[in-house]
């Protein structure tokens, strides 16, 4: 857009408009009138503008000041993580919400039909720390992790802010910090430093005038960032104080423009009906400590009739993953694996992680033909090659894996006269073996050394069973092109068969 400076000099009438300004900027410009009007006039920008171009008469703003740019994402009306949280808000009925801790758990909550997770300190401190939520996890930590849960799944996830981690100026940059990781929400509590678990013994509360200043610096960082993300105000001070402290701060934190509102640790049923009478307009969030925390465990529908509108279970899904690892290394200890019915098979687990829709766009993107290798040249223990399936090959079967074992090869040495003869030793020999993947591609072209042999049925089941240095110190006569004598013993034993000359594969599931 240009501008004639000749209407904008201090003696033209022209006044630019707040939404010519914004226009010219193209996104929400937060100087003030006056800013904007005086450097019209003065036909240019402070210093700050990166670039700009002058031509006679005109001038013309390419870019924006990089302290006034917005949150990426925040922008325009696509449907932010923010955004999908307050239709859940506004939406009836009372909405529970598991607490992940890693972006595998997350994974899990949204494929099981939630609509939102929370994240929970105590569960990131002991899956990340192996530590007690006791203040040993740090902001940085918890963004991180947080960053990872956000970018696992597509639903709305409500961040563990614990308590901002400082006092109000700390707490405006972990709401910050959280909105870059992509959170939805996060919940803020009124506790001192170092905080202590909710739950627990301990507990202490900063002041009423500390408190409310963090939810209203929260709420300014919320502002200053251009983003809608859903500030849960929590406090703990039913606990650590009376029920009636928790009531009146529950009250000021609406006030300061909390957009949810939790008190920990409600000890009955009464109480809860008493908190969601605070604030009416202002959803109120039930935490059900599964296992026995002080609150009483009420059903959807119970929290529903009650007021409430979203549940938290912070312990469900770290709770049973402590259980079944308990139970499953007990199985190992005593040479026992864990129970097909106790774990996932493991196509259900390549599912989950998205082995499956990795491959479909493998294929998509695959070029005709590539290699990654290293030349045995450059190793004597291995060469490894990677290439596409020739046409036979992708004519077979992807449903399983194809494993082909090929003719071994024996290194030679050279003479001083140039003459080639074979190396002697069990580190002479390699077994070529060629696995195709389930996606019709040639997975591993792997030339193995006889001294590696040994667990190389761990790797290969279809090879259990077959004594294959004694085939392979036996194929070290047949060398250049001649069928060794691998070739039959070794295909029959594994049940495999050579037709008019041309191998034959065996097909087995990892």
């Amino acid at each position: 857009m240009n501008f004639n400076l000749q209407s904008m000099n201090p003696s033209s009438s022209f006044v630019a408009t707040r939404d010519q300004a914004l226009s010219v900027f193209n996104h929400p410009f937060s100087q003030s009138h006056s800013f904007l009007v005086s450097n019209f006039k003065n036909g240019s920008l402070p210093s700050p503008i990166n670039t700009h171009t002058r031509r006679p008469k005109t001038h013309t703003l390419f870019t924006t000041p990089k302290r006034f740019q917005p949150i990426t994402g925040c922008l325009g009306e696509r449907n932010t993580p923010a955004k999908a949280l307050r239709q859940i808000l506004e939406s009836p009925g009372a909405h529970q919400g598991p607490a992940c801790f890693d972006g595998l758990s997350a994974k899990l909550v949204e494929r099981a039909g939630f609509q939102y997770c929370f994240t929970s300190g105590f569960s990131i401190s002991a899956a990340r720390l192996g530590l007690p939520d006791t203040g040993f996890i740090s902001y940085g930590e918890m963004v991180d992790q947080g960053q990872q849960i956000t970018q696992a799944v597509s639903i709305p996830v409500i961040g563990d802010g614990d308590n901002g981690y400082g006092n109000a100026m700390n707490v405006k940059r972990t709401v910050k910090g959280y909105i870059r990781a992509g959170f939805a929400g996060i919940i803020l509590e009124d506790q001192v430093s170092p905080k202590a678990c909710g739950h627990t013994q301990g507990r202490k509360v900063v002041s009423r005038e500390e408190a409310v200043m963090r939810i209203k610096a929260a709420v300014d960082a919320r502002k200053e960032s251009g983003s809608d993300i859903v500030i849960v105000a929590r406090t703990d001070s039913r606990q650590a104080l009376s029920l009636e402290e928790s009531l009146w701060r529950s009250r000021a934190f609406a006030d300061a423009g909390a957009d949810v509102l939790f008190i920990d640790a409600l000890a009955s049923k009464e109480e809860m009906k008493a908190f969601c009478e605070v604030s009416p307009l202002v959803p109120k969030m039930a935490n059900m400590l599964e296992g026995g925390g002080k609150t009483p465990i009420l059903t959807p529908l119970e929290l529903e009739e009650i007021g409430y509108k979203l549940v938290a279970y912070p312990l469900s899904l770290i709770g049973v993953s402590i259980r079944a690892m308990q139970d499953s290394l007990t199985a190992l200890k005593g040479g026992r694996i864990p129970p097909p019915g106790s774990m996932p098979s493991f196509e259900e687990i390549k599912e989950i992680l998205g082995f499956n829709s990795y491959y479909e766009d493998e294929k998509r993107y695959a070029t005709s033909k590539y290699q990654l290798y290293a030349d045995r040249e450059g190793s004597n223990a291995y060469s490894i090659q990677r290439v596409r399936d020739d046409s036979e090959q992708r004519g077979q079967s992807p449903q399983d894996p194809v494993v082909e074992v090929i003719t071994p090869d024996v290194y030679t040495k050279y003479g001083a006269d140039g003459s080639r003869d074979p190396f002697s030793g069990i580190w002479s020999r390699t077994l070529r073996i060629k696995i195709t993947g389930r996606d019709g591609f040639e997975k591993l072209d792997v030339r193995v050394p006889a001294g590696f042999l040994e667990g190389i049925t761990n790797i290969v089941p279809a090879l259990g069973g077959v004594n294959l240095k004694a085939l392979l110190d036996d194929a070290a006569e047949e060398v250049g092109g001649k069928e060794s004598k691998l070739e039959g013993s070794f295909w029959e034993k594994c049940g495999w068969d050579r037709r008019g000359g041309e191998q034959k594969t065996s097909r087995f599931a990892p």
